[in-house]
Order: C-alpha cells, then sequence, then structure tokens
C-alpha cells in the first residue's frame, strides 16, 4: 500500500469569462474557457490509520476545518466509509484571492490523493461530482483536460488549445470572488457562443469594468501588461495575463516589468500537472 505521496495543485487561467444570466438560486449562468499552467502547490498525503485529518500547513485568515483541503478529505472519508486518516502538507505557490484556481485546484488534488492512497477507488465522474459540493470550479481540476465550461461552470467540453507561454502578473490584493458577482454594476446578459467560437478565445471578461473600479492595484497591472500584449484577467482576479508563442519573449517581458509588480512566468497545458504526475505513478 502507498502511504505518502506528494502531487501538485496546478494553476488555471479563465482565458474568457461570460456571464449570460443569473439564477432564481444566485448562481450565474456562464461560459468560460479554462486551461492550466506549469504553476503549481505542491501537496503531501501521508497515510494515518486512525482516521484523522490533520492539515499541518495553515492558512493566514482560514480555520483548519474550513479549509478546502480539510473539506475535500472529509468528504471524501465520509462518501466512501474510509476508516484512514491523513497528515497533510503544502506548499503554497498559487496567490489566495488570485482567480488561478489555487483552492478548487487544492481541493482536487486532495480528492485524487486521497482516493489513491486510501484506496476508495472512485472513478473521476464520481471525483468530479463530490468537487462540485465544494466549488464550481473543483471539477475541471479533478477532470485535468482544458475545458470549455458552461451552466456555472461544471458543464465541461474538453478542447485542445495552443500552449503558449503566459506572464501572469499577481497584483497585492486579495478579490472576493462573491462580492463581484454580487456587484449590481455587473453585467449578466452576455450572449451564449458556440464551441467552435469559443476555441478561438477572441471572448471577453464580464468581470473586468468592475474589478477595475474596486481595485485600482488591478488596473495599474493591466496597464503594464497592455504596453506589451493584449491584457486580460482572469476569473474575478486579481491575476492578469499576456500570452507570447514562446518562453523567450514571456522571459523578455518579465524583465521589462517596472514597479515591483509581482509575476511569475508559466506555460499552457492541456493536460494538468496533476494527471501527468497521477499518469507516471501508474507506468
Amino acid at each position: 500500500m502507498l502511504r505518502e505521496i506528494s502531487l501538485p495543485a496546478p494553476a488555471k487561467l479563465n482565458l474568457f469569462l461570460h456571464i449570460l444570466g443569473r439564477r432564481a438560486d444566485g448562481y450565474h449562468q456562464l461560459q468560460t474557457l479554462f486551461q492550466f499552467l506549469d504553476y503549481a502547490d505542491e501537496l503531501t498525503f501521508s497515510l494515518r490509520d486512525d482516521g484523522v485529518i490533520q492539515l499541518h500547513d495553515a492558512l493566514p485568515g482560514v480555520a483548519h476545518d474550513d479549509n478546502l483541503i480539510v473539506k475535500a478529505a472529509k468528504m471524501l472519508q465520509q462518501a466512501s466509509g474510509s476508516i484512514r486518516g491523513a497528515d497533510i502538507r503544502i506548499h503554497k505557490r498559487l496567490p489566495m484571492g488570485g482567480g488561478i484556481g489555487g483552492g478548487s485546484s487544492n481541493a482536487a488534488t486532495t480528492l485524487l490523493g486521497l482516493n489513491l492512497i486510501w484506496q476508495c477507488q472512485f472513478d473521476l465522474d464520481q471525483l468530479a461530482s463530490l468537487g462540485l459540493q465544494l466549488g464550481a470550479d473543483v471539477p475541471v481540476f479533478v477532470r485535468g483536460h482544458a475545458a470549455f465550461a458552461e451552466g456555472v461552470g461544471e458543464q465541461l467540453t474538453p478542447v485542445t488549445l495552443d500552449e503558449p507561454w503566459f506572464v501572469v502578473a499577481v497584483p497585492q490584493v486579495h478579490v472576493s470572488t462573491k462580492e463581484i458577482f454580487c456587484d449590481e454594476r455587473l453585467t449578466r446578459n452576455t450572449p451564449a457562443i458556440t464551441l467552435a467560437a469559443a476555441q478561438t478565445q477572441e471572448g471577453h471578461n464580464d468581470c473586468l469594468p468592475v474589478v477595475e473600479l474596486r481595485y485600482p492595484e488591478i488596473r495599474n497591472a493591466l496597464m503594464q501588461l497592455n504596453k506589451f500584449a493584449s491584457a486580460k484577467l482572469t476569473g474575478t482576479g486579481a491575476c492578469c495575463f499576456t500570452s507570447f508563442p514562446s518562453q523567450q519573449e514571456a522571459d523578455k517581458v518579465s524583465r521589462s516589468l517596472e514597479g515591483g509588480l509581482q509575476h511569475f512566468v508559466a506555460k499552457g497545458s492541456n493536460i494538468s500537472m496533476l494527471h501527468k504526475a497521477l499518469q507516471s505513478l501508474h507506468q
């Protein structure tokens, strides 16, 4: 039995985000295009035989049992009837409130990692269904393939996109997704587009005008990136990005950014680092 495993929890980008309307339950109908980055947190899961789930690396301002990692572990434990537990450690690289999926990705990696060491034998459909209860973005990380997403983000159609290099700026603000989606200035009437149109990546981000109004730091980051290429906001932010066909071009822009703007360079990937790591385990 495998008693310890380390797995990545990769970032994602929303290459566009259209909001089509608001449902009666308050959730929003949307369309978006997800692609992963080769930039990730790393989670280590160590098997415990006493059923205790212990996350050893607390996040600022997040109680232990409120962390999505712990919630995901307890949900899988209950759903599978497993009597095992785990010590969980995280090496954090992805910013909180950055719109690149840190919490959702952590939850998905937890579901897949513990499914393996607890020998639950749940398939991806079962794990994605559990993940959806934790957040609309969790299923795309569970499935691990770039996707066109509809509904509240849970209806996924796998797509194969170009895999450019990205410069991702990280403004030092924490954006509340809930607050952005509750803002009355947010437009909620973008017409639906087809899968074929989505893959041209010519869409926009309906959250951008509201986010720029609320967070001047993000507006400043977009202005800096726009000097080099068309800049976009991922999700509700705070992270913004531009894409380039080569690492050389991305690195050149990285060296040119001014004013201490925190950022990183990463390659786009249609298959997530998590699934690549899991595949290598089975070879």
